[in-house]
């Protein structure tokens, strides 16, 4: 697991062509804290989504599939 300086977990969440970037893949960086999920304003954007898969497994980060309660938009989340 990754955790940034202030020893919150940290995670990529994949998005295929979200409504506010139609025409990529994004994968957006959370942050987890004791009071839940938050976003920040970190993204990655590619038009293929291996580029994006290559970058979070460099970074050290494993993927982790989707659930089938997720938002149809989310490919997996990377911790």
């Amino acid at each position: 697991m990754s955790k940034d300086r202030n020893d919150r977990l940290r995670m990529w969440t994949v998005y295929d062509h979200p409504a506010d970037m139609p025409d990529h893949f994004v994968a957006r960086l959370w942050v987890l804290e004791r009071e839940g999920a938050a976003p920040t304003t970190l993204a990655l954007v590619s038009k293929d989504l291996e580029p994006l898969r290559d970058i979070l497994r460099e970074l050290g980060f494993h993927a982790i599939p989707r659930t089938p309660g997720d938002d149809p938009v989310i490919v997996e989340v990377w911790m």
